[in-house]
């Protein structure tokens, strides 16, 4: 009866095909042009931002207080108390001041967006409504700013 065939030394099998990725296209390069286009697109396609967007902001994080600590921000805010929402509001209005002065439009717009937001967090923890703040800007519309402020009371201390 003949012997089945005795197998190869490791070294003399021929080695199995290794899979080797496909070499990936190079990563295209997009003009200037084309990606502010892209961004105008964007916003196109993005609903119209109006100023009732603070007044859900308000509503969005009033609903937070009292919530799960660990999982909002707008109620870990709430809960660390008035001093810290201060100091977060004082933080991020320096850092608004700080991209306007250098003239970085796109940072100051964020820094901006914090700053309202950090702004409705403190009017939430000291119990002011968006319209109350609303009514005041009304009341001095029209007024103009050097009169506005000559009526208001002096500061003791100035």
């Amino acid at each position: 009866m003949p012997k089945p065939p005795k197998s190869k030394p490791a070294a003399d099998k021929p080695a199995k095909a290794k899979k080797v990725a496909a070499p990936k296209a190079p990563a295209k390069t997009v003009s200037k042009a084309a990606t502010k286009a892209r961004a105008a697109d964007l916003i196109e396609e993005m609903p119209l931002a109006t100023p009732d967007v603070l007044d859900r902001l308000f509503a969005v994080v009033s609903s937070r207080r009292g919530t799960d600590t660990s999982i909002s921000h707008s109620a870990r805010l709430l809960a660390r108390g008035r001093r810290k929402i201060a100091q977060k509001f004082g933080e991020e209005a320096v850092e608004c001041l700080i991209e306007a002065v250098a003239g970085n439009r796109d940072e100051l717009i964020s820094e901006s967006a914090d700053v309202l937001y950090h702004l409705i967090v403190m009017w939430v923890d000291a119990g002011v409504e968006p319209n109350e703040v609303w009514s005041e800007l009304l009341r001095r519309e029209g007024t103009s700013g050097i009169a506005e402020k000559a009526a208001r009371p002096r500061d003791p201390l100035a």
